[in-house]
């Protein structure tokens, strides 16, 4: 007897595709840092969806040639969605929006949007500004250094917001050490760099953007705090971590997420920081006392609340001109663009 002669209808129900992501990151995740906090994020957007995502981690791609070719057999072969991790997959990332509009792609850093492209950048400037004041509260040389990736926008904001804190706390400074890397990552440059500033009289050290332990490892044999962007260094200098930056992609990255999965991807530009818990300070050393973590505390809740901008005047740049007036604070257009250094920078802007 069929189930026709029966009468009964039946209902198969297939299960859905998985939503397909393609995820790329420049350099080894390793224990810390930006690639390890992106993959973090990755690992989130995972946890979050469990088997309604199928994502592709691709580690150590180079900028170039190596990775135009992932990025592009990836779209070939019908990913969801793209997340680019490093500022120079952008050109490549772009071209493939506009060939594939209906792959959704989420650029980490960058400046460029389409309507299935978007850009995400975390607001780092606002935990350095804190760390800034950890900084001015410990050093007993007045003696700050920062070791610095590329003399780009993003990196002179984290630099300036820093210095700021630093002096918002301590008014005896003496002018901030500044060693370009030019890289994103030279473990031998960041540990060289290190200690190029303590034999300066540095006793604070700031390592902006490199991408391994190297200047927070060297600090704590060097008997020198260390400060540090992306990641809580804290098991690499147990002694002398003073502070970081700590990022967390995952809230951001699964909104974006989401908003593909329901089809309606914007390709807006993100900017999301302490209020967005994408930023946050960490890793506070013990050696400042308890008023002293309280005022950096609460200084990161008005921050959050949206009370307090790092960057409202007056600022006189390190050129003795005024770059930003009194009663005023930059925009997000103006930081992500920043062209100028904060007075009390010892370097220049290298062309």
């Amino acid at each position: 007897m069929t189930t026709a002669a029966l009468g009964v209808a039946l209902t198969v129900s297939a299960k859905a595709d998985p939503f397909k992501i393609g995820y790329l990151l420049p350099n080894p995740v390793g224990e810390l840092g930006w690639s390890y906090e992106l993959d973090r994020g990755g690992r989130a957007i995972a946890e979050k969806f469990g088997d309604q995502v199928e994502i592709q981690f691709v580690n150590s791609l180079g900028e170039g040639p190596d990775a135009t070719r992932v990025m592009n057999k990836m779209a070939a072969d019908g990913v969801d969605m793209l997340v680019l991790g490093s500022f120079g997959y952008q050109q490549d990332g772009m071209k493939l929006a506009k060939r594939y509009p209906k792959l959704s792609v989420v650029h980490i850093g960058g400046y460029m949007n389409a309507p299935n492209f978007s850009t995400l950048t975390p607001r780092h400037y606002e935990a350095a500004y804190l760390c800034g004041m950890a900084a001015g509260m410990v050093t007993k040389s007045e003696t700050l250094g920062v070791i610095a990736a590329f003399p780009l926008p993003e990196v002179l904001n984290v630099m300036n917001a820093y210095v700021l804190g630093a002096q918002s706390t301590n008014a005896n400074l003496k002018p901030v050490k500044v060693i370009w890397l030019n890289s994103w990552f030279d473990p031998a440059m960041e540990k060289a760099s290190t200690e190029s500033l303590a034999s300066q009289g540095t006793d604070v050290v700031f390592s902006l953007f490199p991408g391994t332990p190297g200047p927070m490892a060297a600090a704590e044999q060097l008997g020198i705090y260390g400060t540090v962007t992306h990641s809580d260094n804290s098991k690499f200098a147990p002694t002398k971590h003073l502070c970081a930056g700590q990022l967390n992609f995952g809230p951001v990255m699964i909104q974006k997420v989401e908003e593909a999965m329901a089809g309606n991807f914007k390709g807006d530009d993100v900017f999301a920081g302490i209020a967005d818990n994408a930023v946050s300070v960490a890793g506070l050393s013990k050696d400042l006392s308890d008023e002293q973590r309280a005022q950096i505390l609460a200084r990161q809740d008005e921050m959050g609340a949206g009370t307090f901008k790092p960057f409202t005047g007056p600022i006189t740049s390190n050129e003795d001109k005024e770059a930003v007036p009194a009663g005023t604070s930059l925009d997000d257009g103006a930081i992500k663009g920043m062209n100028f250094l904060v007075k009390g920078i010892d370097t220049t802007i290298p062309k």
